[in-house]
């Protein structure tokens, strides 16, 4: 069932601050369409159980039979923020009620006129990559469109299921593909953009300002360092205390989410941040992004996989 009414789309369409223009660029099979899908679903457009397999912005026939995006293909949709993410916007809004104005381009060389024609009338854009493939030749080239036309980029690391399940990787091996795609990413804006005291700022992506997401399209999934420095102030803020107020439950989150990027360790035993990858007594502390984010992340697909494993062997 679809989450909003024709009413809360039209009245949304009177607060300028409230709207959000996306296009959706990458390399060809990168996954936009796929990634399209859940956004779509979440919306309540389609069902979750179909989302990924709809391809529900590949509305021609020739694209749904040979599963490429040909032409651009806009959709809109309204999302409701928690009072408590509000905090995290660094601009005025007003209410909780976003307008998401998505349009799914190619990713095809030979389409490159519809993706130049989807950034022209949106403001930002969602840079996909498949976190096995890292970043390709086309997606060097939309990056460097977007640049162009003044679009600020955020960047989606697609396809996370396919490094778990299919190349197995361990979690150092997992967070230093991540490291070296969110690198490239930034060598090519820093080629292609302005300098940081021009109108567009500084626009370098970076996990720890909520500018790169990780999941996986296909299966619904995604999550950015905050959600996870949420659950972690939590966790670790002292039960019984006060409330937080949203200002310094906000500080509280960015300073976490500092902690869970980049040469940063954890010491379990202590349960204490390090910025020293050995311990105290002199043993190997591991990074905080894989321990306190990847090794939950790896549990629970084992736990999954042998679910399935154990349900499907005869009694």
């Amino acid at each position: 069932m679809v989450n909003f009414t024709t009413d809360q789309i039209r009245s949304i369409m009177d607060k300028k601050s409230n709207i959000r223009n996306m296009s959706v660029i990458a390399h060809v099979d990168h996954g936009k369409s796929t990634l399209t899908d859940s956004l779509v679903s979440k919306a309540g457009i389609i069902s979750s159980s179909r989302a990924g397999e709809t391809r529900f912005t590949d509305t021609r026939k020739d694209e749904q039979e040979r599963c490429i995006t040909i032409k651009s293909t806009a959709i809109s949709m309204y999302y409701e923020l928690a009072d408590s993410d509000l905090a995290f916007i660094k601009q005025n809004v007003d209410g909780n009620g976003f307008l998401i104005n998505l349009i799914d381009s190619p990713g095809h060389v030979d389409f490159s006129s519809e993706v130049t024609a989807a950034l022209r009338v949106t403001d930002g854009a969602l840079v996909v990559v498949d976190c096995v493939s890292g970043v390709c030749v086309q997606t060097e080239t939309v990056l460097r469109q977007a640049i162009a036309e003044r679009i600020k980029p955020v960047l989606m690391m697609n396809k996370m299921d396919r490094a778990l399940l299919e190349l197995q990787l361990e979690p150092d091996a997992l967070f230093q593909t991540f490291q070296r795609i969110v690198e490239n990413v930034n060598v090519i804006i820093s080629t292609y953009g302005e300098d940081e005291s021009g109108p567009m700022g500084n626009i370098m992506i970076d996990p720890i300002v909520g500018t790169v997401g990780f999941g996986s399209g296909l299966h619904g999934w995604a999550f950015t360092l905050k959600q996870f420095a949420e659950m972690y102030v939590a966790k670790f803020t002292a039960k019984g205390s006060a409330e937080l107020g949203p200002a310094e439950r906000c500080k509280k989150v960015e300073d976490m989410m500092k902690k869970l990027w980049g040469d940063r360790y954890f010491d379990p035993n202590a349960g204490k941040f390090s910025k020293s990858s050995t311990g105290p007594d002199g043993q190997k502390l591991p990074r905080t992004f894989c321990q306190l984010i990847l090794d939950p992340i790896f549990k629970v697909f084992d736990a999954i996989h042998d679910f399935k494993e154990g349900r499907d062997q005869p009694n």
